[in-house]
């Protein structure tokens, strides 16, 4: 992360928990760079046609953070929180593709009328978040460091910043849930 220090981020977290109307405003002001560089990091391998852009990724992922109750207690927390929104938005928007390519209600369509890249790669996506769920379930630290890795393209050191903790253990989680997942996804 290269914008807002951890103490302009951590005050500016601290006045949007005090009720400061202006604070998740200037708090996203110093940390948008990042929450783009994250963005586009993520969807830079989306394969097919695609709708959500690194813009809307930020958009939708700082309104969900500001809609929700509370606010995050210090910059890594931040990070953290934003990666699994960005998973959240993601994953909807997959979801939400699939269906519309399965049909979504409407009339049947035929596989051929489907870009086939899209469609794997929505359904890898809908399977991913699915194995990760269960990964929480086995281990929620381990699903936290994919979270940050994979679905924000945090790296490494950033990871281990976001979840305060250090950074042998993030590679140690992330070897470890990589193996995990693989497993289950070619199951």
């Amino acid at each position: 992360m290269t914008q807002g220090g951890a103490g302009e981020i951590t005050g500016l977290l601290a006045a949007a928990r005090a009720g400061d109307p202006a604070g998740w405003k200037d708090l996203v002001a110093a940390v948008y760079a990042d929450l783009r560089r994250l963005a586009h990091r993520q969807l830079a391998g989306q394969a097919g046609e695609q709708t959500l852009n690194t813009t809307g990724l930020v958009h939708e992922c700082y309104l969900r953070l500001a809609g929700a109750s509370g606010a995050p207690r210090d910059r890594g927390h931040f990070f953290a929180l934003a990666a699994r929104v960005m998973r959240q938005v993601i994953v909807d928007f997959a979801r939400e593709r699939l269906a519309q390519k399965r049909g979504g209600g409407e009339r049947g369509i035929a596989l051929d009328e489907v870009d086939a890249a899209e469609l794997r790669e929505a359904e890898r996506c809908a399977a991913l978040d699915d194995a990760l769920s269960a990964l929480a379930q086995r281990d929620e630290r381990q699903a936290r460091v994919v979270e940050c890795r994979f679905f924000a393209g945090l790296t490494e050191e950033e990871t281990a910043e976001a979840l305060d903790i250090g950074l042998r253990s993030v590679q140690r989680e992330w070897q470890l849930a990589r193996e995990w997942l693989r497993g289950q996804l070619e199951s």
